[in-house]
């Protein structure tokens, strides 16, 4: 890609802040001493969490702003692009910066884990916005991440500079949590739109062309990473996605079955099932009946 940066390691991001590496796979940086640079997409082989320090009141989630004024906290995970528009302009970055590389989290408990943090895969617009209590937690961790690069290495070291890192990741779990209550009128809309979405997606042909409906395709719809939106309706439901999903499918598919004109393998195909003893399989963990059974139950009432 052109103008493209790349970071693979932590010395390269350092250098392109003008920082010193204390430790060749993690750093904890200070955004605002490095040089003004210029808007640039940038190709991260490295975790990274950016603590902004700017005002969210102008920002807008949907027709929502944001509520939080303090501070944002926006997460990346290796192999991700960050596209920035680029309108030519230099500027000077404002926050903090805590990079490390995976390899840092070889043979550690963390490294078992690191995936469980769902945040790593959100967009940028779905970054988690702190007051000013959560952001001096977020700035003691990271302090003492800090301390401990400026520390001499020892064997406690890497012990204790990951053990901080979780320690920082689990209050940014927390975090995430709270925002999901506290923004509960948002999304209490992004799942009465998902809703409308499904509805109308069995009632048109879609199921028919496109086939079974996905987690994928309503993230997308509502503009949303498929991973934000699946922990949004699991805080809001207390179902998964794919769960949601399956019960309306489900409902949809008992109204069908009613129709004695149309048989079981037709009512399948209409679903967006490509084989019928895939959708009979999971009516019946769904329902504890095959689609036969279920039809012949009801006739009996």
């Amino acid at each position: 890609m052109e103008n493209q940066i790349r970071f693979d390691t932590v010395s390269q991001y350092n250098a392109f802040n003008q920082h010193k590496t204390l430790h060749p796979l993690v750093s904890v940086l200070d955004l605002s001493k490095a040089d003004m640079r210029s808007k640039t997409n940038m190709y991260l082989g490295l975790y990274f969490v950016f603590l902004k320090e700017v005002d969210c009141g102008d920002l807008r989630y949907g027709k929502q702003y944001y509520d939080y004024q303090e501070g944002t906290l926006v997460f990346f995970a290796p192999g991700q692009v960050v596209n920035v528009e680029n309108d030519g302009e230099l500027y000077r970055p404002k926050g903090y910066a805590l990079a490390f590389h995976p390899d840092l989290l070889h043979g550690t408990s963390l490294n078992q884990h690191i995936h469980e943090y769902g945040f790593f895969s959100y967009q940028s617009h779905e970054s988690l916005h702190i007051s000013e209590r959560e952001r001096q937690i977020v700035l003691d961790c990271l302090a003492k991440i800090k301390y401990e690069l400026e520390h001499a290495i020892d064997k406690h070291s890497r012990k204790l500079i990951v053990s901080n890192i979780e320690l920082f990741l689990d209050y940014c779990t927390r975090f995430y949590d709270r925002q999901f209550l506290t923004r509960d009128t948002v999304h209490k809309s992004v799942v009465e739109r998902f809703e409308t979405l499904l509805t109308n997606y069995f009632l048109s042909d879609s199921p028919s062309i496109i086939g079974l409906p996905s987690v994928v395709y309503f993230a997308n719809e509502l503009n949303l990473s498929t991973k934000y939106f699946g922990d949004l309706i699991r805080k809001e439901t207390g179902q998964t996605a794919q769960d949601y999903i399956q019960d309306k499918l489900i409902h949809v598919a008992k109204e069908k079955i009613f129709d004695q004109t149309k048989t079981v393998s037709e009512i399948a195909f209409e679903m967006g099932f490509k084989y019928p003893q895939h959708f009979s399989r999971l009516f019946k963990q769904r329902v504890g009946q095959t689609p036969n059974e279920f039809r012949a139950l009801q006739n009996l009432n």
